[in-house]
């Protein structure tokens, strides 16, 4: 343990002692607590501005699809302190209606994974000032990584020669969806295809 890191147990305890955390504990070895949403500002500004945490980098954000829910969505913040060596994983829930309070004044950079996360599944971020689409096109339909999302979409893009243009059009299928066992071809084959006559010259 480095100087001034502290163990996970006490992390968990300092970090389950701060107004908006619900409960916190250690999963694979990383703390995970799970926040309320309407105090999710303030706790971030805490777990970065407080000598006991120093959790100055938002690493990563992204959403979760839970579709069985009421809230259906988990969105997952990860934030590093490198003066500590320490990591948290800090959890809120929203459905598609709720927003979630953007933290981008907390961590500039956070606007790219919340647009990443509006785009992707349709989260709602308040307070972002830029939320529009990043990883797909601008007449994109709908939110691709939620789970009722269908896989192949609902319209194709193209680039169509005679109109000189980029064109979206409804999915074609050239055939219909095959339901595939997954099991191998080669599993009880007693013959190779094309050595059919060489068994056929054998039985003679």
């Amino acid at each position: 343990m480095g100087v001034g890191q502290v163990s996970l147990g006490d992390l968990v305890e300092k970090i389950a002692a701060l107004p908006g955390v619900r409960e916190v504990g250690v999963e694979k070895g990383e703390v995970v607590a799970h926040a309320e949403r309407e105090g999710l500002v303030a706790l971030m500004e805490r777990l970065r501005d407080d000598p006991l945490f120093q959790f100055a980098q938002v690493m990563d954000i992204c959403g979760v699809d839970w579709p069985e829910r009421d809230q259906r969505f988990d969105v997952v913040y990860n934030l590093l302190s490198v003066a500590l060596n320490q990591r948290v994983r800090v959890i809120v829930t929203t459905d598609e209606a709720n927003p979630v309070p953007s933290v981008s004044p907390v961590w500039p950079a956070a606007t790219w994974w919340e647009r990443e996360a509006w785009d992707l599944f349709g989260i709602i971020f308040s307070g972002q000032p830029d939320l529009r689409r990043i990883l797909t096109d601008n007449g994109f339909d709908g939110h691709a990584m939620r789970k009722n999302f269908p896989l192949t979409g609902y319209v194709e893009l193209r680039y169509d020669e005679d109109r000189k243009a980029v064109v979206y059009e409804p999915v074609k299928l050239t055939q219909d969806f095959r339901k595939f066992d997954f099991i191998s071809p080669w599993e009880g084959i007693t013959t190779l295809p094309g050595d059919e006559k060489l068994h056929e010259e054998r039985q003679e």
